[in-house]
């Protein structure tokens, strides 16, 4: 697929796709919208240290980075695996330039995660060890029992259709432990009743700027 960087509100870029007429992330906030919905009410809501964390969609890898951020900052040993079936172009990494948003230096890091190959653990930092994995969700095999936080960060459900279905909702709860995180920005209800149909207790969440509402689910 072809990319065009563009600029969202609060400054950070994302990625838009022509082809699919989407965005990686939200125009009303890149960064914005993965501390919200990721972040705050995803990892820093599941009290476990060591922390396993799976990602749908690497993307730009700027969920990754903003766990990495906060498992150094909170000496918090961090496992996060993440799934991508078309990585992106160096170029286009570059062109993002997340390394710049912070305050702190975090650009190594960035290019560190992207440099990292793929289907092997890697060790990013001191508290962060990143498991790329390049492949398709739709026949990946999961282990069971092994996740504490699901990102589930793939395209909206009107453009990848196939990723937001009962079968795989089942795998990824089969996949997560009791007690387990599951947060994505869509607050459709055909994908709450899904969730909870794949035993997560789910809740309705003030949404990032742009969006009324997220979901939110806690694995029985």
């Amino acid at each position: 697929m072809k990319h065009r960087v563009i600029t969202t509100a609060d400054g950070s870029k994302t990625l838009y796709v022509p082809e699919m007429d989407e965005q990686y992330h939200s125009v009303n906030g890149a960064l914005t919208e993965s501390e919200h919905v990721f972040l705050n009410n995803g990892y820093l809501h599941h009290p476990a240290n060591p922390v396993s964390v799976f990602e749908v969609g690497f993307g730009t890898g700027l969920n990754a980075l903003l766990t990495a951020i906060k498992a150094d900052e909170l000496k918090r040993h961090t496992l996060f695996a993440s799934i991508e079936k078309h990585p992106l172009e160096d170029k286009e990494v570059q062109e993002l330039d997340y390394g710049k948003l912070f305050e702190i230096p975090v650009t190594n890091l960035f290019e560190k995660m992207h440099a990292a190959p793929w289907n092997k653990t890697v060790k990013i930092s001191n508290f962060f060890t990143l498991y790329k994995v390049k492949a398709d969700l739709t026949d990946f095999d999961f282990e069971e029992n092994m996740y504490d936080v699901i990102y589930f960060d793939a395209f909206g459900p009107d453009k990848q259709p196939k990723l937001w279905t009962p079968q795989i909702f089942n795998r990824l709860g089969s996949a997560c432990r009791s007690g387990a995180i599951f947060v994505t920005y869509s607050a459709k209800g055909v994908v709450r009743r899904q969730l909870m149909n794949a035993g997560f207790i789910m809740e309705r969440l003030p949404g990032p700027p742009g969006k009324r509402q997220m979901l939110r689910g806690s694995k029985v």
